[in-house]
Order: structure tokens, then sequence, then C-alpha cells
């Protein structure tokens, strides 16, 4: 199985586990938070050991579904993603959405 796909697959799992919880959309971001989290770590060692790396698309995802706050930590546990810029300009992107859909739920009583 691919590394890619590995991830998906844990996200997935994450997804189906929150839905069990008694609050869904909160145990959904910890989760993903976590699980970002996790990711980063993974990919700061395979980049420290010249394994396979996960796609900086994979890391996008992971961060717009939820997981940015586990990727802000994550960048700056590890040392990782904090330079490359492209990077940095469309994470940062996913971030500005995230909380600009949470604020409007908020506001409009969505959860």
């Amino acid at each position: 199985m691919r590394l890619t796909h590995f991830c998906y697959f844990l996200l997935i799992l994450a997804a189906a586990g929150s839905a069990f919880l008694p609050y869904p959309f909160v145990s959904w971001c910890l989760l993903a938070s976590v699980l970002t989290l996790l990711i980063y770590g993974a990919d700061k060692m395979a980049a420290r050991k010249a394994w396979r790396r996960v796609p900086e698309s994979t890391l996008l995802v992971f961060g717009l579904l939820g997981g940015w706050p586990g990727a802000i930590i994550g960048q700056q546990l590890f040392r990782h993603k904090t330079q490359k810029q492209p990077f940095k300009t469309r994470f940062m992107l996913s971030v500005i959405l995230n909380v600009v859909i949470l604020l409007a739920a908020w506001r409009y009583g969505v959860y």
C-alpha cells in the first residue's frame, strides 16, 4: 500500500470514528489535527532518512479538511515545511478558508 493511500485510509478511519462519538464535529477536528501532526512528523523523518515522502498535496488536503491546527503545531515542532514559500501560501489560504467557514457556521448556528 502506498504511503499516500495509507494516510487517506487513516483519515477515513478518523472520520468514521468521530461519527460515533458524542460530539462528532469536535471529535473530527481533534482526530484530524492529531493525525495531521503525526503525518508531518513522519514526513520530516522520511525527509531526513531519504525515504518515500508524503506529497505536499496530501499535507494540504489534511490541513484543509480540519487538520490545520495539528499542521501548524507540526510545522513548528518539527521545523517542517516552514521555508517553502509556495507551500506556505497555499497552507495559509487553507487555514483562512477553514476559519471563515468555522466563523460562518458559528454565526449561523450550524453547529
